[in-house]
């Protein structure tokens, strides 16, 4: 009888997580990993944070450490890239014409940055944050100090590129078109609270315009905003969101909508296909809704789910969706999900000029559907808690610093 194998496309954390997962779990065939960047597979959000800042190493962002694979027989085709998927006939082809069979594959193949489609966009150095590569080259430009910088895009990446940047000693202007950095995801007053943080370290944080045109000005890139104001800048970086890499999973037939959609076992509409990460849109039995999350939380959990069920393990996974940052003197965690468009209130706990308070996300019923912790700790699990009660809760009592969070629950 042929050995078992089990196949996984991307050498994110998702990718890494489900490989260790095969191994914890007792699966003793053959685990090949496929990882498109000559790298072995390592943490993202260092890439923004710590290894951006200096503070680390790529070393550190590492899931593993490279013998680990050799260890624990992992077959790591570093550099690698999957260019076909024949899901009837269970096999994936490899960028060197090599067919693997599989009993299974998992496809973890992440996101892709959103890059800019004006005209001569594609001939200028902008960068993009998505890999280590990215990460050291704008570093490097950034490192020095004294130089100008212009960020194009108020959201996670962004104002996290633009913290690191302003750290270095760079001067740095932020374009957004919304109101408020962040507006989409925490609304206008919690958007302004971010806003408040860069402005107080000397960003040049202009809302509500975008790019309208690019181009070279000598060694510089001339960016002109929507509203004809030019901006000479030394180092352009466009943080304007990420897109699911969903290629492979399209050309193979699979169902895609804003990502591989799956359910809440993790297997896509083919036989033997499953999917984790970036790349997902997963059924949620807690949320009641398929969602696609693009944060690291997602990854190290759905990764090892998806193994599972790979194994034919039963599986439902219902994690409540996490992310943090770190800006300036701002750290923060958010647990929770509110739909895109989902009508919500919000509400403090504690005020949000003091930059140590949570904010609440509720439902018509006073249901908690997300809260945000800002420069307070140690309240995660609690904040889960109440979401995944989805029960009412007594509003003034949530709003009561001096009221355990459990006791806010009707």
């Amino acid at each position: 009888m042929a050995e078992r194998m089990f196949v996984v496309i991307g050498g994110g954390l998702a990718g890494a997580k489900a490989v260790e997962s095969l191994r914890t779990e007792g699966f003793d065939g053959q685990v090949v990993l496929v990882a498109a960047e000559d790298e072995y597979p390592y943490d993202r959000p260092p890439l923004s944070k710590e290894i951006l800042k200096g503070t680390k190493e790529a070393d550190a962002a590492r899931v593993h450490p490279p013998h680990w694979y050799t260890d624990e027989q992992v077959d790591l085709r570093m550099g690698t890239r999957a260019t076909a998927l024949d899901p009837a006939g269970r096999r994936v082809q490899l960028d060197g014409g090599e067919w693997l069979g599989y009993e299974a594959i998992l496809l973890a193949t992440g996101s892709q940055p959103r890059r800019l489609t004006l005209d001569g966009a594609a001939d200028l150095p902008l960068h993009y944050l998505r890999t280590l590569a990215d990460a050291t080259r704008l570093r490097a430009d950034l490192a020095g100090g004294r130089r100008r910088v212009l960020v194009v895009g108020a959201g996670w990446i962004g104002l996290e590129v633009a913290a690191a940047a302003k750290e270095y000693g760079n001067d740095v202007t932020v374009l957004e078109p919304q109101p408020t950095p962040l507006f989409g995801v925490l609304g206008p007053e919690l958007g302004e609270v971010f806003a408040g943080v860069h402005r107080r370290h000397q960003v040049d944080l202009r809302t509500g315009t975008g790019v309208a045109r690019l181009a070279r000005s000598g060694d510089a890139i001339l960016v002109t905003d929507a509203a004809d104001v030019g901006y000479e800048a030394d180092v352009v970086v466009v943080g304007v969101g990420a897109r699911p890499d969903t290629a492979l999973a399209e050309a193979a037939g699979l169902t895609v909508y804003d990502g591989i959609v799956v359910d809440a076992a993790l297997r896509a509409s083919a036989a033997g296909v499953f999917a984790a990460g970036d790349v997902a849109r997963a059924y949620n039995p807690l949320l009641q809704r398929h969602v696609r999350v693009e944060h690291w939380a997602n990854a190290l959990h759905s990764g090892p789910a998806a193994a599972r069920s790979m194994l034919g393990q039963e599986v439902s996974f219902e994690r409540v969706p996490y992310f943090y940052t770190d800006q300036f003197n701002l750290g923060m965690e958010y647990s929770g999900y509110v739909a895109p468009g989902q009508q919500a209130r919000v509400v403090h706990r504690g005020d949000p000029q003091s930059m140590e308070f949570i904010s609440f996300w509720l439902d018509a019923a006073d249901r908690v559907l997300a809260g945000m912790n800002v420069n307070v700790w140690d309240v995660v699990a609690d904040i889960q808690a109440l979401v995944r009660a989805g029960r009412p809760v007594d509003v003034q009592r949530l709003s009561d610093p001096g009221v355990p969070l459990p006791e806010a629950l009707q």
